[in-house]
Order: C-alpha cells, then structure tokens, then sequence
C-alpha cells in the first residue's frame, strides 16, 4: 500500500466521522457545524483526542462516554470504517484524478441517506437536490460511465465519460420511473425515494438508474420476505427503501460493466 492509497483512507476516516455528525443533526433540522460534538447523554463536549475516527472508539473510550459512561452507538466506527473502505475501493477502480472527490461526494451522500432512512424513514431534499445538480454539471467534464470500462493492452481500466447527456437522461428516468412507482403504489413509496433516484441518475446515468432499481427491489424483496418469516413483521410493515436503494446504487457503481455484460450474455 502506498502513501496515496494510506492517506485516501485517511480522508475516508476523517468524512466518515463528519458523516456522524450530518446523520444524527440533518434529520433534527440541527447546523451540521455549530455547536461541536457533545455526548448525547450528558452534554459533555467531546475533546479532540476523544474524537479521532476509529482509535478513540475502539482504544481510548472503549465504546464508552469518557465523562458519564453512556455507551456510544457501534454505529459511529462503522460509518467511518464504511466509507474510508468505499473511498478506497473507488480510489482503485476509477483512480486519481478529479473525478474522483465527486465520487467519494456521491458514495457519502448514500452512506448518510441510508442511516437517515433507517431511524426517521425520510431521505432529505438537502442531499438530493444539490447531489443532482453537482451530478449533472460533473457528468459534463469530470464523471466517468461506470457501464463503459474497457482494458487497455497494459491491463488498466479505462472509462468513456459520462457526459451531461446521460446524465440528464438519467435525472428523467430515475424520477419518472419512480414517480409512478409512487403512484401506482398510492403512498407505499416516499418522495425522498423519488428524489435520490434523480440523484443516482446523475451520478451514473440512465443505465445506473435501471440496475440500481432491480438490484434495490431484488434486496428488498429478499430483507421483505425474511423478516416476514423470522419476525413479527407483514406486508403491510413499513421497511426504508432507501438503504437497498443505495446498495443497488453502489453495486452499479463497482461493478456495472461486468453485471451488464454477464446479463447480455445469458440475453
């Protein structure tokens, strides 16, 4: 491992703990920056030692408040461990350049909307409406077309751009498709969901959309149907869709190119 690829994942540790901070106070309608963090419990504000991704969950506090004890979510190190791993890997498929801080923009924007979903059943307008425009405008001169890779003779993987075109394409599709899942299902499907998929579609396209919405409602079936058998839940429970939204989302990312190729071979 190099040192670009070290201080990748050190970034991805540094958003990921700031992904926390945007996951507890975006849905509480909270500044993301004032006042700094402070124990949920009893309001001590978290010293800087205390608050260093990974080390000060799992080595200085132990999962534990350092001034009333309360426990601390395990949550918290997994967000940021979650995206320092996801930076990585978009660091390794789609390399350094500047494309790649909008995909890391993009992999953040799903991590926070997942968690969001799964505690308030909501995914905010205040990361979907300027993820679609950031998407739409990098798609014209940065993006890469995840559905496009290709080796060159030296074995790397090569990306056609997205193109603001597609992008564009992709914005109509996600929220055309999913505007009338919406009302053919007559309120079983949110407009927070309609929205992030207007944002999944600028990010990767119409194609992006497409897989993401099978991907998505494959996983969700699945999830569906287990806790149905396992648990006390029924058809009529209510289940984010979002969180399965944004795996489908983050599969089309990584790994477009060969799902689409293995599907038109079968084809």
């Amino acid at each position: 491992m190099n040192i670009i690829e070290i201080l990748v994942i050190v970034f991805g540790l540094i958003i990921g703990s700031f992904l926390n901070v945007c996951i507890h106070r975006i849905p509480r309608q909270q500044s993301v920056v004032f006042p700094p963090s402070a124990c949920p419990g009893c309001g001590t504000a978290i010293k800087a030692w205390d608050n260093i991704p990974l080390i000060s969950y799992l080595v200085l506090l132990r999962g534990k408040c350092r001034a009333c004890g309360m426990p601390i979510s395990f949550r918290y190190p997994l967000v940021e461990a979650a995206n320092a791993l996801l930076y990585y890997c978009a660091f390794l498929k789609f390399g350094a350049g500047w494309h790649l801080p909008v995909l890391m923009l993009f992999i953040s924007a799903l991590i926070v909307i997942v968690f969001i979903d799964i505690d308030f059943q909501i995914i905010p307008d205040v990361i979907t409406l300027p993820g679609m425009l950031v998407g739409v405008i990098a798609a014209a001169f940065l993006l890469p077309d995840p559905f496009s890779a290709f080796q060159t003779s030296d074995g790397s993987a090569v990306f056609e751009p997205l193109g603001i075109g597609n992008a564009v394409l992709g914005v109509v599709a996600g929220l055309g498709l999913f505007y009338l899942i919406a009302f053919l299902s007559k309120g079983g499907m949110g407009g927070g969901d309609v929205k992030m998929m207007g944002m999944v579609g600028a990010f990767l396209g119409y194609k992006g959309v497409l897989l993401t919405t099978l991907l998505g409602s494959l996983t969700g079936a699945m999830v569906g149907l287990g806790l149905i058998a396992f648990s006390k839940a029924n058809r009529k429970t209510k289940i984010p869709f979002g969180p399965y939204l944004a795996l489908g989302a983050l599969i089309s990312l990584f790994f477009g190119t060969p799902i689409v190729r293995w599907y038109l071979g079968m084809m």
